[in-house]
C-alpha cells in the first residue's frame, strides 16, 4: 500500500477549508483546495482527478507548502523575472553607434555581422538569429535595391517612373 503524503500542520483542516473558500485568486484557491483535500486524508490520485492537476505538480506544491507554509501558496509567476538580457544598456548604445557606420567589411549590416560584433563585446557566443533580432529590434533593415528583370527595357522603365 502506498504511503500517504504528510502535510505540515501550518493550518488546521478547518482553516485550510476557510482559506480555500475565501481565496479571491483562482490559482491560490486551487492550491488551497489541493492542500485541504490532502489534509483530509484523500489520496493523491483522487485529488489529481478532482482538481485536474498532475501528481507531479501536487507533490511539488506539497513540498513548497511544507517548507514555506502559507507563503508557498498562490500564483508565483510574477516572481519570475525572465532571462537575463543579452546586452546591457551601454552595450546596446554602443551597438546603435556602430550600426550608424558601415559594417567592418564595407557592406551592409546583417544578423551574422551583428552577432559577431556582439560576441566580441560581450565575450559570450551570440547566434546569427539573435544578431538579426537585435538588428530588427533597433529598427534596422537591409536596404538593398530590388533586382531588375533581365528582359526589361530600360527606356520603357524610365517612361513608367513617376517624377
Amino acid at each position: 500500500m502506498p504511503k500517504r503524503i504528510n502535510i505540515a500542520k501550518h493550518l488546521s483542516v478547518c482553516e485550510l477549508e476557510k482559506s480555500y473558500r475565501q481565496a479571491k485568486d483562482v490559482v491560490e484557491s486551487r492550491q488551497y483546495q489541493i492542500i485541504w483535500l490532502l489534509a483530509q486524508g484523500k489520496k493523491t490520485e483522487e485529488v489529481a482527478q478532482i482538481t485536474g492537476y498532475s501528481r507531479t505538480w501536487i507533490y511539488a506544491l506539497v513540498k513548497r507548502y511544507n517548507e514555506l507554509g502559507v507563503k508557498g501558496l498562490g500564483d508565483r509567476r510574477q516572481l519570475n523575472q525572465g532571462a537575463k538580457s543579452l546586452v546591457n544598456d551601454l552595450q546596446q548604445a554602443q551597438l546603435w553607434q556602430v550600426l550608424q557606420e558601415k559594417a567592418p567589411d564595407g557592406g551592409l549590416w546583417n544578423g551574422r555581422k551583428v552577432a559577431d560584433w556582439l560576441t566580441q563585446v560581450t565575450g559570450t557566443t551570440i547566434s546569427r538569429q539573435r544578431g538579426w533580432e537585435m538588428l530588427r529590434q533597433m529598427t534596422f533593415r537591409l536596404r538593398v535595391p530590388r533586382p531588375s528583370h533581365t528582359k526589361s527595357d530600360l527606356v520603357e522603365q524610365e517612361t513608367w517612373k513617376k517624377n
